[in-house]
């Protein structure tokens, strides 16, 4: 009976050609062990990322979990343990941190709404064929990478009631000036509309989804008759879909922890007009010293983030579409 020699490394077996089942056996374990081999390497690999992870996200997490149990002020020499106390003190005593959650509820819904409708706009005109269309890229992309203190107390300039731009242009209209970033009406619009300004990443993202729409849809849409609006509505914005969720939920994310405005502009005012929930721990941390509040409050935050979070999880499957799905 005819026979052949295998080598591998650390293995020599031998195989007789006319019994296929040994044959597949050997493939079939000779696998196994690679793949075991793969395994131990990716996870080899991923320990830096799991001890990043720890250290940075899930330590520091349960770190405040903990501390907002506690009453502990900067200058103290140890926390004192005092249960939910900072928690009903939240929602029974402090009227700063009820205020806090609808601005930053309404901050986030006016500057993701616009954030995402500005973004996608520019996208699909920075994806035609235009003269300078690097340019005009690299333009509308430079403000996200600008520092953020910068950008606002830039802003501020327009804003002015007195002198800015906007207001010289407004008066130049016959309408009588508005305190933007003074005036409560006024203040997180005026906000917002900077915070879509600076949202040059999704743009990018937007503009990538745009060039990865097959182009054979459009052309049996053509085909079919339909105008440009029919293509965007039933061709690229359920291809781009995937970049919509994406992008929202980017966009929920960053905007519900916004705090650099109220630091470099309003200190929360006028009035709590513009005190969101980051500013307030961050008020209560390091200025007031109340570091077991602050951490109460992070950890609200944090559970508010989550569920938004899950509801827009829980809600794309009805609206975002995969390649392949029907």
């Amino acid at each position: 009976m005819n026979s052949v020699a295998v080598f591998l490394p650390d293995i020599s077996v031998e195989i007789l050609m006319a019994d296929g089942g040994k044959l597949k056996a050997f493939r079939s374990i000779a696998a196994t062990k690679a793949a075991k081999q793969e395994a131990k390497a990716a996870y080899l690999f991923l320990i830096p990322a799991f001890i990043g992870l720890t250290v940075l996200t899930y330590g520091p997490l349960l770190a405040v979990f903990g501390l907002s149990f506690f009453r502990w002020r900067a200058t103290a020499p140890a926390p004192t343990f005092v249960g939910f106390q900072n928690f009903i003190r939240l929602f029974t005593e402090d009227f700063f941190f009820i205020d806090s959650i609808k601005v930053t509820a309404f901050f986030s819904l006016i500057a993701v709404i616009g954030s995402l409708i500005y973004s996608l706009m520019v996208a699909i005109l920075l994806n035609r064929k235009i003269p300078a269309r690097g340019f005009f890229r690299a333009v509308f992309y430079l403000p996200y990478v600008l520092p953020a203190v910068a950008v606002y107390i830039g802003w501020s300039w327009l804003y002015d009631g007195n002198f800015g731009l906007i207001n010289y242009i407004l008066s130049e209209l016959g309408i009588n000036s508005i305190h933007f970033i003074a005036d409560t009406k006024w203040v997180v619009p005026a906000l917002a509309l900077i915070s879509v300004w600076l949202s040059g990443n999704l743009i990018v993202i937007f503009l990538a989804g745009l060039q990865n729409v097959p182009r054979v849809y459009y052309e049996a849409a053509e085909i079919d008759g339909a105008n440009y609006w029919q293509r965007l509505i039933n061709v690229t914005l359920p291809c781009m879909s995937p970049i919509i969720f994406y992008n929202l939920l980017m966009a929920l994310v960053t905007n519900m922890q916004i705090v650099t405005p109220a630091l470099a502009l309003t200190r929360g005012g006028p009035g709590n007009s513009s005190t969101f929930m980051t500013y307030l721990m961050y008020r209560n941390a390091f200025i007031d010293g109340q570091l077991g509040y602050a951490s109460a409050i992070s950890f609200i935050f944090f559970i508010i983030v989550a569920v938004f979070t899950t509801i827009i999880f829980i809600t794309s499957k009805e609206w975002v579409f995969y390649e392949g799905d029907k």
